[in-house]
């Protein structure tokens, strides 16, 4: 893969009759280049070694992932960016917060835009504390307040109730007055796949669809056959196959099978809105990515899929210390507010308008 200097805005697109681009934003920072493969000998192989426990120790139920809930609690260390403000949300079975900086209007007090957002972690970990400071950037890169939703997990809800919450907080913001086109989900890893699985039931069930979708690392297959075939499974410096395909067995089977339906990527994508992808470009999960951008080929729904050089699992986590986080956080806050000061018509419009000009060229 050669990487590319040039904005991301201006790399060609594949096809000229196709609504999906794709982007290649960076060079790996020698930082990232020095990062990737510490992250490959410790924390890769620390949850290789846990998978292992999980498969073949004394726990053999979904119960094993009872341990994971406890992340979220000693995450409280990680605090948001300067400058945020914070209210918690409650809902019924599963709850949230908004988050904002003190430079936009409090959400209480607005209902113009809102970003809604599904954090990521297997759907075994991770919650609003973990990702307070990923949502605080978020909120501040887009200038847009965000619902951060701690939806239901494992073991004690199956993922047909993570979107389910999901759901019912993309319905509060309706209820709010937000108005869908000026809502945006949003979301990382477990997380990214839900942002398109809530999208589409939203769609199924007869609501107003939002003005876009933001993925980073998406988690949309649940099935990971395409996932151990892929290249990055030896190459992925944090996410073992192996790991992912426990969570699905012990928590996701029932009866022995896996739904397809569970999977976004296994939907027609037709009438959702603008997507966004990004992911790291020795990541497995950019099996899925692709997945999702060929979704959206299919449904002509514009989609831009950004494949970072060398960039480990939601690299935007570590912004405080890769360039490529905060980049990433501009670009997203870039693509949010395209949508949001002008309308998803008229981003659609100026997208293939670059399209033309790309393959003229």
């Amino acid at each position: 893969m050669t990487a590319i200097n040039a904005p991301a805005a201006e790399l060609p697109v594949a096809s000229p009759r196709s609504s999906v681009t794709v982007e290649i934003p960076n060079r790996a920072s020698p930082i990232a280049r020095l990062i990737h493969p510490l992250l490959f000998a410790t924390v890769r192989a620390a949850l290789e070694t846990v998978t292992m426990a999980g498969e073949y120790g004394p726990i053999r139920d979904k119960r094993i992932f009872a341990i994971s809930n406890g992340i979220d609690a000693p995450a409280a260390a990680l605090v948001a960016v300067a400058g945020t403000r914070r209210r918690p949300v409650l809902f019924d079975g599963f709850h949230g917060e908004w988050v904002w900086h003190r430079d936009t209007a409090d959400p209480g007090m607005r209902t113009d835009s809102a970003i809604l957002y599904f954090h990521g972690g297997g759907f075994i970990a991770c919650g609003l504390r973990t990702h307070r400071r990923i949502v605080s950037r978020l909120a501040r890169a887009s200038g847009t307040p965000v619902l951060n939703v701690a939806y239901r997990q494992l073991p004690q809800a199956h993922i047909t109730d993570s979107i389910a919450d999901g759901v019912a907080a993309y319905r509060y913001l309706l209820s709010r007055g937000f108005p869908g086109e000026r809502i945006i989900v949003a979301g990382d890893s477990a997380g990214g796949g839900l942002a398109f699985s809530v999208t589409l039931a939203a769609r199924d069930a007869g609501l107003p669809m939002p003005g876009g979708i933001t993925a980073v690392a998406p988690w949309a297959d649940l099935d990971t056959t395409s996932k151990r075939v892929h290249p990055n499974a030896r190459r992925d410096p944090v996410i073992p196959v192996r790991g992912l395909d426990l969570v699905v067995r012990r928590g996701f089977h029932v009866d022995g099978k896996l739904d397809p339906a569970w999977s976004p990527v296994n939907h027609d994508f037709t009438g959702l809105p603008p997507v966004l992808i990004l992911v790291g470009s020795t990541e497995v999960l950019l099996a899925d990515a692709e997945q999702l951008a060929d979704r959206c080929h299919q449904a002509n729904v514009v989609c831009r899929l950004q494949i970072w050089d060398r960039q480990a699992h939601v690299f935007v986590a570590g912004a405080d210390l890769l360039p490529e986080g905060r980049a990433a956080f501009r670009e997203i806050g870039a693509f949010h507010q395209q949508l949001l000061n002008g309308s998803a018509t008229a981003y659609r419009g100026r997208l293939r308008r670059l399209f033309r000009g790309s393959a003229a060229a």
